[in-house]
Parts: C-alpha cells; structure tokens; sequence
C-alpha cells in the first residue's frame, strides 16, 4: 500500500493524560499529610539499634495521588460510580495508566468533592445527601511503597437534603460550606457539624461557594441574581456583588495578594467570552475586569501562591493566567475532548490536575516563565552603546 493512501496515524496520548472509564466531576490532590510517613521495614526481624543506614534500600520520596470523582448516575448505562485514586509522578510527568483504588459508589452519582486539608478525607455530594469518606493507608506488594483507600463514613446532618452543587472547607479545615440545587446554603463548623449558617433562599440555585483566606467571610454565586458576601460570625449578608447586564457569574475564588490583602476573583460568561472580574474585599467593590476567552468557562482554580489563575472551557482548552498581568501565560488545547468539569492546582502550585466528561484526567505541571528573552535585549542594546561609543572615539582619533 502506498504511503499516501495509508489511513492518518492517531498521536498516541502524552502519559499525563489518562482515561479512566467513568464521567469525571470532581478532582482533587491528595494531601502530604495523609502519605508522608515513611513506610515500616519490610524485615520485622531487624534489630531495633541496627543503624537504618546499614544493609538497607532508603525508600523512595513519598507518591503524590490525585483523587477523582464520577461515574454514568443512576440507571442501566453500566457505567459505574465511583471515587478513583491516582498516582502522579512528577520526574516522568506520568499518571498512572490504571487507578491505583476505585470505590463504587453504587447507584449514586458523586457530583462534587471537596478534601479536608488537614488530609483527614474528603465528603461528596450525592443526588440526595452528602457522604464523608476517611483516608486508610495500605501496604502494597511493592517494597516499601504504601497505598492509600477509603471508608466511607454517613453524615446525618446532610442526609435527605437534596443534592449539593457546591462543597468547600475553609483553609484550616474548621468549617464547611455545602450549596444546594435548591437554594440552600449550609455552613457548619467542623467536625461538630454544629451550625453556624443555614439560608433556606440564598439563591435560586447555589452554583458556586469560597471561603476567605481568613475564614471570616463566604461568598456565594447563584444562577441569576447578584454574588453574595457573608459575613460568619454574625451569620449574616454584608454585601452583594452585581452583575453586568450581559453577565452570567460562574465561578468564585478567594486570594492573597503579595501584600497580605484578600482579593475576589470571579469568573463570568458575557455576551462577547468569558473574563475574570476582580474584586477587593474591604468595600467589596469591582476593581477591575478582563476578558479571557471567547468560549463560556465550564471550570476555574486558583493557585495556592496566588499567582495564577486557570480557566477550563466548553471546548475542551485549558488557560494558566498571570494573576498580576492578567495575561494568558500558557494554553493547552484540547487538554480534553470535552467539557473541563473541574480542575485543581497542587498544594505547592507545581502543577493543575484536570478532568472532564469524557473520562479523561489530566495534570499539567506549571513552567517558570522566562526571562530570558528579555534579558537578551538588554545584552543586544549594551552592545549596541558600546560599539556606537567605539566608533565615535575612532572619529575622533582621525586627523
């Protein structure tokens, strides 16, 4: 056969870029904090005052896991439900090619997730309640290397509420925040599960929720209608955020800035593309605002540092903005074959986990932008002065 005829050869898939055979809605990392404890010896008989050094493999550094969430719902699609652990590695930018655990979830759909930070485990939103499940670790057959799975545990004070679109603790994993389909926002403090918001009408639909850094406020976006500002201690609204005309609010995110100040971030869909509209937190007013993309954004994160900002759209595109320019600093298209459910940066900002409908997982590992052509402009324009400087003093050498 000649080789003009031959069909086009499919680009095999880079290795951090999985399939995972179930819709993906939830991604997350795991904390170092649940697999940072360095296995036990494989050889129980050594003695106790032998130096570790002496006859012994070092274990490696600790795996880094990524957690998802999805499954095809309820129904006989044959698609299960279910919670998948990962393992991601960051000297060969791989994903494992198999989840490393899968819990099944049976008939229902884990649509949201959110991690405790302290690494204790993670709740999910299911279509009529929300269930916690705690970090096991496990010996695998490897040597020295270490697993981790889940027990599921019941939260009884979000059982037969309906299901949940937003889930989130705040930084130090002493509340947490859970928007309903139906409106309602719930705040609780953590573990007591005692509460300290409940809003049967905060919104037509909660579709998104954040904590401040400083876990004194919570805002809160519904489907139309202004964002809200709640204020947790005295449990009450003390700003709205209005909407352009034009305007769909999708998503919010709390920052720090270098300085020490809170800054608001949401993501909005205008008639013309997607833009970040800023916000300060003191009069909550907007200070500033730029267009993105012209696709509708479907996911948004921002990193740990602050320093960067990511947009997953309809499309399937990934975009890393620089939080201080607000210029797009790196794109990956068609990081997924379809919508970018959600998305995640590492705790150290290295790295933004993705996932999608299509069942697909990816991690993209954040590059320094360079310097470098900058630099070289200013060796350019010195040698430029220097040999402009030569050839004057030669002129006036000559007689």
């Amino acid at each position: 056969m000649a080789l003009g005829t031959m069909g086009k050869v499919k680009n095999p898939d880079p290795p951090n870029y999985k399939k995972y055979g179930v819709p993906l809605y939830g991604a997350a990392w795991v904390p170092s904090t649940v697999i940072n404890e360095p296995p036990q010896p494989i050889d129980q008989n050594q003695e106790a005052d032998q130096d570790p050094g002496e006859g012994s493999t070092q274990s490696p550094a600790a795996p880094t896991y990524v957690v998802f969430c999805g499954g095809g719902g309820e129904g006989r699609s044959g698609i299960p439900n279910a919670i998948l652990l990962a393992e991601f590695d960051f000297a060969s930018n791989s994903l494992s090619d198999m989840p490393v655990f899968k819990l099944g979830i049976g008939a229902d759909l884990p649509y949201r997730m959110a991690v405790h930070p302290s690494g204790k485990g993670l709740i999910c939103s299911l279509p009529k309640s929300c269930k916690w499940f705690q970090w096991v670790k496990i010996k695998t057959e490897e040597v020295h290397k270490q697993g981790l799975k889940l027990l599921e545990k019941v939260l009884t004070h979000l059982e037969d509420v309906g299901q949940q679109l937003a889930l989130a603790f705040n930084n130090d994993g002493s509340m947490l925040a859970a928007g309903g389909e139906d409106g309602n926002l719930r705040v609780f403090k953590w573990p007591s599960m005692e509460n300290v918001l409940s809003e049967a009408q905060a919104h037509t639909t909660v579709k998104d929720l954040d904590f401040s850094p400083d876990g004194k406020f919570l805002v809160s976006l519904g489907s139309g209608g202004p964002g809200r500002v709640w204020d947790l201690t005295s449990s009450t609204v003390v700003a709205s955020l209005p909407k352009e005309n034009d305007e769909a609010l999708g998503f919010c995110r709390f920052s720090q800035t270098n300085d020490g100040n809170q800054v608001l971030y949401i993501a909005a869909v205008r008639d013309q593309g997607a833009c970040i509209v800023t916000w300060n937190t003191t009069m909550w007013n907007k200070v500033g605002s730029k267009q993105i993309v012209r696709d509708s954004i479907s996911s948004f994160s921002v990193s740990a540092d602050g320093k960067l900002l990511a947009v997953g759209t309809i499309q399937g595109d990934i975009m890393i903005v620089n939080s201080a320019s607000m210029k797009v600093q790196a794109v990956v298209r068609k990081a997924h074959l379809g919508i970018v459910t959600t998305m995640r940066f590492s705790q150290d900002s290295r790295a933004l986990v993705s996932a999608s409908m299509d069942s697909s997982a990816r991690v993209t590992i954040i590059e320094e932008k360079k310097k470098n052509g900058f630099n070289l402009w200013i060796i350019i324009f010195i040698i430029i002065v220097a040999i402009a400087a030569y050839l004057m003093k030669i002129k006036e050498i000559k007689p």
